[in-house]
C-alpha cells in the first residue's frame, strides 16, 4: 500500500465527533394515537446529516455547485421506545466509516438520554447525471479531514 493510501486509508476510519441537532415531534410525525410513524425517524436522521454538512460549511448537496448528488444505499434502524407528540429529540449523526465514495453513519434519535432509535446509514456519493458511484468532492473531504485533524 503507498504511503497516500495508508494515510487515506487510515483518515477513513478516523473517528468524527458526534453532531446533534434538535428536533420537535408535531402532529404530522405522528400516527393517530399520537406516537411517531416509523418512516419519520428516518427523517429526523436525514435532518442531522443535512445540518451536520451545513455545519461543516458544506453546501447542501441539492444546491451545491459539485455535480453530485448523494443517496442512501443502505438503512438499518433499531426501533426501541416510541416519541410522542410534542417530544422535544435529539437528533444524531457520527461518520463510522469513510470510503472513497460513501460515508457509513452511525444515527440515534434521543429523547433527553433515552435512545428512542439507533441506525446505521450508509450514504452513496454519485455523479448526478450517470447516478454511478463518484469519488467523495475535494472540498467534502478537505472538510471531513480538518473535522478530524487528518491529512490525505
Amino acid at each position: 500500500m503507498s504511503q497516500h493510501a495508508s494515510t487515506a486509508a487510515a483518515a477513513a476510519d478516523t473517528p468524527y465527533p458526534e453532531f446533534r441537532t434538535p428536533v420537535r415531534v408535531y402532529i404530522e410525525d405522528t400516527d393517530a394515537g399520537g406516537i411517531v410513524y416509523y418512516v419519520n425517524y428516518l427523517k429526523f436522521m436525514e435532518r442531522a446529516r443535512t445540518e451536520w454538512l451545513r455545519s461543516l460549511g458544506y453546501s447542501h448537496y441539492l444546491v451545491s455547485d459539485e455535480p453530485v448528488f448523494f443517496v442512501v444505499r443502505h438503512a438499518d434502524v433499531d426501533y426501541r421506545v416510541p416519541a410522542r407528540l410534542d417530544d422535544a429529540l435529539t437528533a444524531c449523526a457520527q461518520i463510522i466509516h469513510r470510503g472513497r465514495a460513501s460515508l457509513h453513519f452511525r444515527q440515534r434519535i434521543l429523547r433527553g438520554d433515552v435512545v428512542l432509535a439507533e441506525g446505521r446509514i450508509e450514504v452513496a456519493c454519485v455523479d448526478r447525471n450517470t447516478l454511478k458511484p463518484r469519488a467523495l468532492p475535494a472540498a467534502l473531504t478537505a472538510l471531513l479531514n480538518a473535522d478530524t485533524g487528518s491529512t490525505p
